[in-house]
């Protein structure tokens, strides 16, 4: 099998398999109970958290443990929205989004705040001077991914950071950064967002398990689950304890070669777009930047076949978001690309053990899948 869908989930290595199976076994106790099985097991989840929390660069007790990336989405536009209630009821976010941001924002939306949208150019860019002409004195939310997982756009969190804090805006700045974790050298708090959701399983971590990171300027945060008390008080529930050890683990991991794997990706794109861009009628779409995601069409040739013929032939890639479950893309939508070029749209997204050979054979096969089918009309 050639897995080249990255970015919608990632392989588990056997050392994050092995913690976790060790923790389930061994370490099994409720983290809440006062005795020492219990204790062990609030150890590990405290020893999970300044892993994860170091890999922000913040401190432990800034970082919740949620159980996916779309739950911390949520939990930061709550809360976010919640502490600013007293300034406005105006959102500013993308139309690239995730619909983990975009949805509930919608709802939001029908509830009576007042949502504008920014869109893309047709390169998959929203600049910072686009948050500047939309913001206002009641903006109480900017929410904005930090790179995007169809296109691989990277978007200018730090410098939309940078200009609310030079107006003096109360809003406060969310990033999605599930695709963004560990795919830069540099902390995510160095971004200056005053919230960061990040997940496991795009950096070879578990399902199931993902942060939200809350900087100082979240001042008593409304809790996301009232309870127990675990989490700080923030959400109750008894912790995932053996997702949060794969968690940590996963992090070492990925940490411990962090240049490496980076360097790797990004010759893999490089790689990629020139040998897939060689091939008669397909061409790049988007301006993504990031190292592991590349976003291509094939035009006239529709996406959900080519997915099939490959993937019949063991070879993994994407129509766009696995989120979307065959439904079109709204991120494609968003840059009024053609027809027969949004129809044909492929993401590739690559990690770690990727080949160069496993590119070679995509590319092979997408060249036959073009001489041996009928485009549609």
């Amino acid at each position: 099998m050639i897995y080249l869908d990255h970015a919608a989930t990632t392989p588990v290595p056997r050392a994050v398999a092995d913690e976790m199976y060790r923790v389930l076994t061994e370490e099994y106790g409720n983290p809440s109970s006062q005795y020492p099985l219990g204790r062990q097991a609030a150890a590990e989840v405290a020893r999970g958290r300044q892993v994860v929390a170091r890999a922000l660069d913040c401190a432990p007790e800034q970082l919740r443990f949620t159980s996916c990336g779309t739950e911390s989405d949520n939990w930061a536009i709550s809360a976010a929205l919640h502490q600013n209630r007293h300034v406005g009821k105006h959102i500013i976010t993308t139309a690239i989004e995730h619909s983990a941001v975009l949805e509930p924002c919608r709802r939001l939306a029908q509830e009576g705040y007042e949502l504008t949208v920014l869109q893309p150019n047709r390169r998959g860019i929203i600049t910072a001077e686009q948050v500047a002409q939309a913001l206002r004195p009641d903006t109480a939310l900017v929410s904005m991914m930090l790179v995007n997982n169809e296109l691989g756009t990277v978007c200018p969190v730090a410098e939309v950071a940078g200009l609310l804090r030079g107006s003096k805006s109360r809003a406060l700045l969310h990033t999605d950064a599930v695709q963004g974790f560990l795919k830069t050298e540099f902390p995510l708090t160095e971004l200056g967002a005053d919230l960061i959701s990040i997940s496991a399983h795009k950096i070879g971590g578990p399902k199931g398990v993902g942060a939200l990171y809350l900087g100082q300027r979240l001042r008593n945060p409304r809790p996301l689950l009232p309870g127990g008390g675990q989490e700080g008080g923030l959400r109750s529930g008894t912790e995932a304890t053996a997702q949060i050890a794969g968690f940590a683990k996963a992090v070492e991991l990925w940490q411990a070669e962090l240049p490496q794997r980076l360097d790797h990706m990004a010759r893999l794109r490089r790689y990629a777009q020139e040998q897939l861009t060689a091939i008669p009628g397909v061409q790049l779409v988007g301006d993504g930047a990031a190292p592991h995601v590349l976003c291509v069409s094939m035009e006239g040739y529709p996406s959900q076949n080519v997915v099939e013929d490959l993937g019949a032939q063991g070879i993994c890639l994407s129509a766009g978001s696995a989120c979307h479950k065959g439904r079109p893309s709204h991120v494609i939508s968003a840059l009024n690309l053609p027809k027969k070029v949004a129809a044909g749209v492929l993401r590739f997204s690559f990690g770690p053990e990727t080949t160069f050979e496993e590119i070679d054979a995509a590319a092979a096969a997408l060249r036959r899948h073009r001489e041996t089918r009928f485009p549609m009309l």
